[in-house]
């Protein structure tokens, strides 16, 4: 192999993996086509998972850790939050133009993967929730704060600390505008589809680097 390309820092990996690079999940103007921090939606938070990678419905039987975690982030959320949860709770997973409509409809999104956070580790959630532009809420311990500032996510170091931070943007129509649109510019600027792909190219075949790859 020439080069492996990896949406997680490859040293947060217990082994190793020669000329293994990181790539952020990459956006597309096609796909992610929402302003979502133009709108007031009537949701809150969105998040969607699935029992697999794009799997169409839940799976019998099967688990997952998240589900601990959204039950008991509902559980001490201020009532007033509006949730609007899929795959979860029997509420089957939304796919194509249903993602894009229920997506629609929320002001914020959690980017919660499976598994225990490695740095810089997402799945593509964090493309479609930052270039749709939701507020995107992220776990300190992705280490994605090397990536993104303060002025272009907002980071947690808790469940608690989601909690309370869902509800102050919640209440902050502004503030949240503000970030939600920055972070939508910078994940469209930097870390699109063109951009990544070059990066790849640039890799592989030693060519001399034109672009800004600000993950590097």
């Amino acid at each position: 192999m020439d080069c492996t390309f990896l949406t997680t820092s490859p040293d947060a990996l217990d082994f190793k993996i020669h000329n293994s690079f990181f790539i952020p999940n990459p956006s597309d103007h096609s796909f992610e086509i929402l302003n979502n921090y133009n709108k007031n939606p009537d949701k809150d938070l969105f998040f969607a998972m699935s029992h697999g990678v794009h799997r169409g419905v839940l799976k019998k039987g099967k688990k997952d850790y998240r589900e601990i975690f959204l039950k008991k982030l509902l559980k001490i959320s201020d009532k007033d939050i509006k949730f609007d949860l899929y795959g979860f709770s029997n509420r089957q997973p939304v796919w194509g133009d249903d993602f894009i409509d229920v997506i629609s409809h929320s002001k914020m999104g959690l980017n919660l993967s499976r598994g225990e956070p490695l740095k810089y580790y997402s799945s593509d959630r964090i493309a479609q929730l930052f270039g749709n532009g939701l507020l995107t809420f992220l776990d300190e311990k992705t280490f994605l704060n090397d990536l993104f500032t303060k002025k272009e996510a907002i980071f947690y170091k808790s469940i608690d600390d989601l909690s309370e931070k869902i509800l102050k943007y919640k209440k902050d129509n502004r503030e949240r505008k503000i970030i939600s649109k920055n972070g939508k510019y910078k994940y469209m600027k930097y870390y699109n589809s063109n951009i990544v792909s070059q990066y790849m190219i640039d890799k592989t075949f030693d060519f001399k680097q034109k672009n800004q790859y600000i993950w590097i």
